[in-house]
């Protein structure tokens, strides 16, 4: 994800990622396998996933027998998910067309960032049904530091603007959700996942070309950092781990 003060506002950054849409498919993670069932442990009728990019919340919880409707920005990352059986509207979210449409359940994997939180807040409202549920969730996947180390070299000399893939800031504040001034929603709740995964240098170096801030940079300088992570991996024995930790946060509709 971007780590700008407000991403929403960078409409270029959100619907950017169209172009790396087979990429972005391939080398992102999924998510964790408990978030996943506790969803579909809710038992939602209707299902929406706002920012559903290349689908893929909605084919792990279409999978687990829930009706998803995708909504998402590029018609590139929509035409993806399409592919892998997801149905899809292209749309922002603030200003979809919902036709009268509600939902029991409201997901957004690792794009809540992109919508902006006012309107946001009062569309989930809108598009909830009584009790509904909207789910918000983010991935970090922090690398060891003796790999993070040997990583600063090169974003220092290339990418000294951009944060290291694999960095995760530590913030001894607990987020706070922001639906939680909100009277339409009567509690909210959050969880943490602590998973991990092992990745490939190949796989990590297309893990993060896929970052928002990566993909902006200047192509030869983006190229010779990529190339220099995936040495560097290669050097670590070709593979490395994340502790990864998913985010989640819950808002209960009136």
């Amino acid at each position: 994800m971007t780590f700008l003060q407000k991403p929403y506002l960078e409409r270029d950054f959100a619907e950017g990622f169209g172009a790396l849409a087979i990429q972005y498919d391939r080398f992102r993670p999924g998510f964790p396998e408990e978030l996943l069932d506790f969803l579909a442990a809710l038992r939602p009728s209707e299902v929406l996933d706002v920012g559903c990019g290349t689908g893929k919340v909605s084919v792990a919880l279409a999978k687990r027998g829930l009706d998803v409707l995708g909504v998402e920005p590029d018609a590139r990352m929509a035409e993806v998910a399409r592919e892998h059986g997801v149905s899809v509207e292209v749309s922002g979210f603030e200003d979809w067309e919902d036709a009268g449409r509600r939902f029991d359940l409201i997901v957004t994997g690792d794009a809540w960032h992109w919508i902006d939180p006012e309107r946001g807040g009062e569309r989930a409202a809108e598009l909830l049904k009584p009790g509904g549920i909207i789910a918000r969730f983010w991935t970090y996947h922090e690398l060891d530091a003796t790999v993070l180390e040997a990583f600063g070299p090169l974003y220092q000399e290339y990418a000294p603007a951009v944060r290291m893939g694999g960095y995760v800031p530590k913030n001894p504040d607990e987020p706070i959700d922001p639906l939680a001034g909100y009277e339409a929603f009567v509690s909210v709740d959050a969880a943490t996942y602590l998973w991990g995964l092992e990745f490939t240098s190949a796989e990590w170096v297309g893990l993060v070309s896929t970052h928002s801030d990566h993909m902006r940079l200047e192509p030869a300088k983006r190229h010779a950092l990529l190339t220099g992570l995936g040495q560097v991996i290669d050097g670590f024995g070709g593979t490395v781990r994340t502790k990864s930790t998913t985010i989640a946060q819950f808002a209960k509709h009136a």
